[in-house]
């Protein structure tokens, strides 16, 4: 039976916090104020679709796709571009 290593267990956060914080100051340099707190607010009510942004514009960043930081306007056209379109059902009564 093999226990858990105590120093396997503390390092764990320790790297997710690293990890959070420099994706909080990659997106801080690529993002304008306006659209960082729009990723924000969305990540309080789909944080699912704000980590999906998140993983995008940071990869777009390594690449050197990114020069400038985005605009609320561009952080706009790049969710409406990742979002799937809503379906319409309608039903015709007989």
């Amino acid at each position: 039976m093999s226990f858990p290593d105590s120093n396997e267990s503390q390092d764990k956060p320790v790297n997710e916090e690293e990890f959070n914080a420099q994706k909080e100051n990659i997106l801080k340099q690529i993002l304008s104020g306006e659209a960082r707190m729009r990723l924000n607010n969305i990540r309080m009510v789909k944080p699912d679709l704000a980590n999906l942004v998140e993983q995008y514009l940071i990869g777009m960043a390594s690449q050197g796709k990114i020069r400038s930081p985005l605009t609320d306007d561009q952080l706009k056209q790049i969710l409406l571009s990742i979002q799937q379109p809503k379906r319409d059902f309608k039903f015709n009564r007989v």
